[in-house]
């Protein structure tokens, strides 16, 4: 590995003027697609490669005029033109593509890096961080900022129904999704950390990603190297002994740093929660009185978002007519607590969580969006986290909220370190005799569809649980059975 035109961050903000022509490669990961967007968005020229090209993602860049190439129609000599090339995480250091871009002699970095330093940078930069809730809260707080007349940046890590994930907005606020994953193989931090942030809301803080850290502590380490910088608001939730940890650390040492707390053990609340199939009403302690707030946000978890990019907007200065009116009638990103139609008389659920307690959380919601409807749930343990035994007693237990499950078991080792594959077999029996719900482990999509068609009846509730396609059930004639 030769890092010699690895562009240092401090060099690259430094001499940020001077990078006009960037070029991705590997330009349809999931993050490097948008920051090439927001990139172009900023003015600058950009271009990208990749091997293949699928929907939506090269429709997207095809639709912003962001020239694209075949990485194997390139030579070393095109990449030249370039004052800067963002690689993807997708390449491997021992990768022959990544001795290529080393001797190229073009300055090089990651995509957070880039993004940080060439556009970031000027903004109030807000990071949605933490286990849960980051895609959904950065949704909120970016419509809530819209409606305030803001005009904010945003990067959200999801499907949105009529509008891009990115935008550069004209107003100082920038809304980011930041995540844990790695940024490249020669940035293995946390992307959050060259976000260049200035405030941070920190939804939860639990062992995840089990693929890339050891443990919680390993995941504490990235927020440890932000929190002394960052200048403006930090708004955390409670309920996590992570999250009082770092609270406990730096709170008396970041002078600069104003903290906020909420959650069900906080001051502030929310409290006098009510949820049903519309939406939710709660109330929250702000300056020593109760004020009340409706959203069409729905679940618990939900308002724990919606309570958090409140509090931003208070500590910001918003007025609490304007805070009311921004709840009012939010969107959700597709794949959280979707409605995807009806199969067979039955609501079909569409929703990403694949962590016990987002598993928890979502249930929970549920149940109290459909109040007395009997509930299956499918869960595919497809991350690599959810591939391993690190929670095979916390999945039995929140899967057993169900009326019944079934596990779609992928044959699919796991890749976390040091962890041993998840027993979906064991974790079916548990469900059934510890929690007495029938269960059942099914390993293709033949099973899973007749296992779905015989359990399932009139005014049901389906609940699929999957970061992927469940077995392929969503790229199966399923979707065109709904109604």
């Amino acid at each position: 590995m030769d890092l010699t035109h690895l562009i240092s961050q401090d060099d690259l903000l430094a001499k940020r003027d001077q990078y006009k022509k960037v070029f991705f490669y590997r330009i349809c990961g999931a993050g490097m697609g948008p920051a090439a967007v927001l990139m172009k968005q900023a003015g600058l020229d950009v271009e990208g490669a990749d091997s293949a090209f699928y929907p939506p993602m090269s429709t997207y860049l095809e639709s912003t005029q962001i020239p694209l190439h075949k990485i194997e129609n390139l030579t070393p000599e095109f990449y030249k033109k370039f004052d800067l090339i963002v690689v993807g995480n997708s390449v491997s250091g021992k990768s022959e593509q990544a001795r290529m871009l080393e001797k190229l002699g073009v300055p090089f970095t990651s995509f957070p890096a880039a993004l940080g330093a060439l556009v970031l940078k000027p903004r109030q930069v807000i990071g949605i961080c933490g286990t849960h809730g980051k895609t959904t809260t950065t949704y909120f707080l970016t419509q809530m900022l819209e409606r305030l007349g803001q005009d904010p940046g945003c990067l959200v890590g999801g499907i949105i129904e009529g509008r891009d994930p990115a935008k550069i907005g004209t107003g100082k606020y920038f809304v980011i999704e930041g995540d844990e994953y790695d940024s490249a193989y020669f940035h293995k931090i946390s992307k959050f950390r060259l976000y260049e942030l200035k405030h941070m809301v920190l939804t939860s803080l639990e062992f995840d990603h089990a693929d890339i850290f050891e443990n919680v502590e390993k995941i504490e380490d990235e927020f440890r190297a932000v929190l002394p910088k960052l200048p403006g608001q930090m708004i955390y939730e409670v309920e996590y002994p992570s999250i009082m940890k770092l609270k406990n650390q730096y709170q008396a040492t970041s002078r600069a740093l104003s903290w906020s707390g909420y959650g069900q053990g906080s001051e502030v609340g929310p409290f006098e929660v009510e949820t049903s199939e519309k939406g939710s009403l709660f109330k929250l302690k702000l300056d020593g009185r109760l004020e009340s707030f409706q959203t069409s946000a729905v679940g618990f978890h939900n308002i724990l978002n919606v309570t958090s990019a409140l509090l931003f907007l208070k500590a910001e200065g918003f007025s609490l007519s304007d805070m009311r009116r921004s709840v009012e009638n939010l969107s959700m990103v597709k794949r959280r607590q979707e409605v995807r139609g009806t199969y067979k008389g039955a609501t079909v659920i569409d929703d990403f969580a694949h962590h016990p307690r987002a598993i928890t959380l979502t249930l929970e919601a549920l149940r109290a969006r459909f109040k007395g409807r009997r509930m299956i749930t499918v869960f595919e343990p497809i991350s690599a986290t959810a591939r391993s035994n690190v929670f095979q007693n916390e999945f039995r237990d929140s899967l057993g909220m169900s009326d019944e499950v079934i596990i779609a078991k992928a044959d699919l080792a796991t890749t976390a370190k040091g962890g041993k594959d998840l027993d979906a077999q064991k974790l079916s029996l548990e469900i059934t005799q510890m929690h007495h719900k029938p269960s059942v482990c099914v390993t293709n999509l033949t099973e899973l569809r007749a296992e779905i068609d015989r359990r399932l009846k009139t005014h049901d509730v389906l609940v699929i649980l999957s970061n992927r396609t469940c077995l392929g059930l969503w790229e199966s004639d399923f979707v065109q059975a709904l109604q």
